[in-house]
């Protein structure tokens, strides 16, 4: 087993999307960790989207191996559900969805949120997502952007947040109640969409499995699919 230094060298050794996400732990002062073993990849990342994760590709014979060595009490490792299936030793504990696209898409310019701001995106995400993983004002998010009413009122935002180099991330979409259904996050996303790809290349994004509606819209966006699995951890003694 060899370690990898840099993003570069996970991309090098596998080209995974959600290892490559992964490996922004391995910037100057992130405090991760990355390793190789034949054609599978293990990256160790502390408080990626909320979680410290193990996030793992490659053959399941490859990942076996790191996912012994390197697990860690705690630390969720983080697979396809198609790799999981092939590690029964390692229990799922959820499923989700991971989404991602590459090359580019046209849409209109929403522009980012100002600073001054950041309160209203916080009292609305408070009204319209309050399991919301990202949130001003704490770590994750880089920038924001929203839709307004006539009135000046916020009533949709969603973040770059947790970018990557060469793959932009998105989370922290919401729309008001009272102004659901008018097609606003789908406006919302496409202007995110359209700015990390221009950016990055490459861009992602986390949906629960149940969520059709967003799944739907991400899908009209060029995103393809993949089901990815939560492994128990090292400390789960249930």
């Amino acid at each position: 087993m060899r370690v990898l230094r840099t993003p570069d060298e996970v991309a090098a050794a596998n080209p995974d999307l959600l290892a490559g996400w992964a490996a922004q732990c391995l910037l100057p002062g992130r405090g991760g960790v990355a390793w190789a073993h034949g054609d599978a990849v293990g990256v160790l990342t502390p408080a990626l989207n909320r979680y410290d994760r193990l996030v793992l590709a490659g053959p399941a014979e490859d990942v076996a191996v790191i996912l012994r060595a390197r697990q860690r009490p705690g630390v969720r490792p983080l697979v396809t559900t198609e790799l999981a299936a092939e590690l029964p030793d390692f229990p799922t504990t959820a499923t989700f969805g991971w989404m991602e696209r590459t090359g580019s898409l046209d849409a209109p310019d929403l522009g980012w949120l100002h600073e001054d701001e950041w309160d209203d995106v916080e009292a609305l995400l408070r009204k319209a997502s309050p399991n919301s993983y990202v949130w001003p004002y704490q770590p994750g998010p880089r920038r924001w952007t929203g839709i307004h009413a006539d009135d000046g009122t916020l009533i949709a935002v969603g973040a770059d947040a947790w970018s990557a180099p060469g793959i932009g991330f998105i989370a922290g979409v919401a729309t008001h109640p009272d102004h659901r259904g008018l097609g606003l996050s789908t406006r919302l996303c496409a202007f995110l969409t359209s700015a990390l790809l221009a950016e990055s290349g490459a861009c992602a994004l986390m949906v629960d499995a149940h969520n059709q509606t967003a799944i739907k819209v991400y899908e009209r966006l060029g995103y393809v699919y993949r089901s990815v699995s939560a492994l128990r951890d090292a400390g789960h003694t249930g």
